[in-house]
């Protein structure tokens, strides 16, 4: 191998080491917020970063780079709720600091179940939205399909959670 491809390699992955070091941590929590089971959230992350470093020389010049993960680890996710009943412990990690342990394990434990409650598309569309900060455009991108259905998704989660706590619309 001459210098310039040992240069081009480094520069790859040099970015996608900067790439992977901005995205992991976010798609594991999105994932974990899905699956509840931390270990099968870090495991969807790393074979969604495996498969995006497969394709890093086509991914990274994608206008969203990004959207592409959070993609292939939804689709991955599908493809193995699919096949798996998803069970499991319910642990997140890190905590509130300064915050009653009891108090911050309560109210974890009802957002998970609030977010269990829902269907998994809405799911899916709660957490890009509201909780990664996605808006509609990019969540459909990532999602593979219209921000209208995006839109019409999260109202009807919102609803259902409303509904779930006992708040009027």
């Amino acid at each position: 191998m001459n210098l310039s491809a040992v240069e081009a390699i480094s520069e790859t992955n040099e970015g996608f080491v900067a790439f992977f070091t901005t995205h992991y941590w976010d798609v594991a929590k999105a994932l974990y917020l899905l699956t509840r089971d931390p270990a099968e959230a870090e495991e969807l992350a790393q074979e969604a970063m495996t498969r995006v470093y497969e394709r890093w020389s086509r991914v990274r010049t994608m206008d969203s780079p990004g959207g592409y993960l959070y993609r292939t680890a939804l689709n991955l996710h599908r493809k193995r709720a699919r096949r798996l009943a998803v069970a499991g412990a319910i642990h997140l990690p890190g905590s509130r600091e300064g915050a009653d342990p009891a108090r911050v394990v309560e109210d974890r434990s009802e957002v998970l179940r609030l977010l269990a409650s829902l269907s998994v598309p809405q799911r899916q569309v709660v957490v890009l939205v509201e909780w990664l900060g996605f808006d509609s455009a990019e969540a459909a991108a990532v999602l593979g399909i219209k921000p209208a259905s995006v839109r019409t998704r999260l109202h009807r989660a919102k609803e259902a959670l409303r509904a779930a706590i006992g708040e009027d619309p």
